[in-house]
């Protein structure tokens, strides 16, 4: 069966991409996620605030060196400007770009422009064959527009894609005031890909401790639909490549977002709960699905439930949530197929 598929002009062996985790965190397991023959792997993101911490760490040891005897500077690190987490992140893009045989992504994570993007650059160096950049920012500030968020996107964007001359995919929220124009404006921008979605943290309160608690969950199959939605409302609306992510667990799931319109499937949970040779099992799924429903190639099956152009879809959105409803209030029971 032919899974081979192109994600941001990259050529890869198939459509399933090993998401950003702490899988892809050491040489290891991104050594292990290629074996298990995901399609490429998104290494772990290095973080703003961790570029930012050690910029001005290396800038208070500078100005304590240069405030004692002149010999104390050979006290200093070599690379000025450069942290060690960010020096151990590029050479463990730099290794794994040379020992895998899959696309190997890089990842930043940030929420404001600033120098840390520059950084960008330095995984170009480093043999990332794309960007991904998770714009991850909740603004809880009421004094912050709509419009001041996006545009933060939009500028973010312009100084990694100047930075760069790598493609540049964008993972983005799924909570703007309108999606679809965000991500048509993010590709008018010169976005290569948009990645959807991100998911926030979200705190709990511990009512016996009386306490606010703070974990990262793993996604489920559910939280697919959101993403899958807009996915099938974009598709052959933005000339940016689509990548989904959240809530893959089997093989169906993989099938779903492809027919929605996705190019490629991130999955992190389903391999964190399962193990990296987990990527095998699903490949193989998405073999046996393709032969069973009589697909030779994805190209046949990708889009095929996308909304379809021409299409009013706020217009057709309102009339799914109405029967939606209708069936639920009546138990009737029914789906949407493909256009003809």
């Amino acid at each position: 069966m032919d899974l081979s598929t192109r994600y941001l002009g990259l050529e890869l062996r198939n459509p399933l991409l090993a998401a950003a985790s702490p899988l892809s965190r050491t040489l290891d397991g991104v050594k292990q996620l290629a074996d298990a023959g995901v399609g490429a792997v998104v290494l772990y993101s290095l973080f703003e605030e961790q570029l930012r911490r050690e910029a001005a760490d290396n800038a208070r040891m500078a100005t304590f060196a240069n405030e004692t005897h002149a010999e104390s500077v050979t006290y200093f690190p070599s690379t000025v400007g450069e942290g060690d987490g960010a020096r151990r992140h590029l050479r463990l893009l730099e290794r794994a770009a040379a020992e895998v045989d899959v696309p190997v992504i890089g990842s930043l994570n940030g929420s404001t422009p600033g120098g840390w993007v520059r950084h960008a650059r330095a995984m170009e160096d480093a043999g990332a064959a794309a960007i991904e950049l998770n714009i991850y920012q909740l603004p809880g500030d009421s004094h912050i527009s709509g419009r001041e968020v996006e545009q933060r996107h939009l500028d973010i964007l312009a100084a990694v894609k100047d930075t760069v001359d790598l493609p540049v995919a964008v993972k983005l929220s799924p909570f703007f005031s309108a999606t679809a124009e965000m991500a048509l404006r993010l590709d008018q921008a010169g976005a290569d890909g948009l990645v959807l979605f991100n998911r926030f943290l979200q705190p709990d309160i511990d009512s016996e401790t009386i306490s606010v608690t703070s974990e990262v969950t793993l996604s489920v199959p559910a939280e697919a639909r959101l993403p899958r939605t807009w996915i099938a409302l974009l598709r052959g609306r933005v000339d940016a490549s689509l990548a989904a992510t959240t809530g893959v667990e089997d093989a169906g799931d993989v099938a779903k977002y492809l027919l929605a319109g996705a190019d490629v499937v991130q999955t992190a949970s389903a391999l964190l709960r399962h193990g990296p040779e987990y990527a095998g099992v699903l490949l193989t799924g998405l073999s046996d699905w393709l032969a069973r429903k009589n697909f030779h190639a994805l190209h046949q099956v990708r889009g095929k439930l996308a909304v379809p152009f021409g299409v009013d879809e706020t217009a057709r959105e309102r009339a799914e949530y109405v029967g939606a409803l209708w069936q639920a209030n009546t138990g009737a029971h029914g789906t949407v197929s493909a256009a003809e």
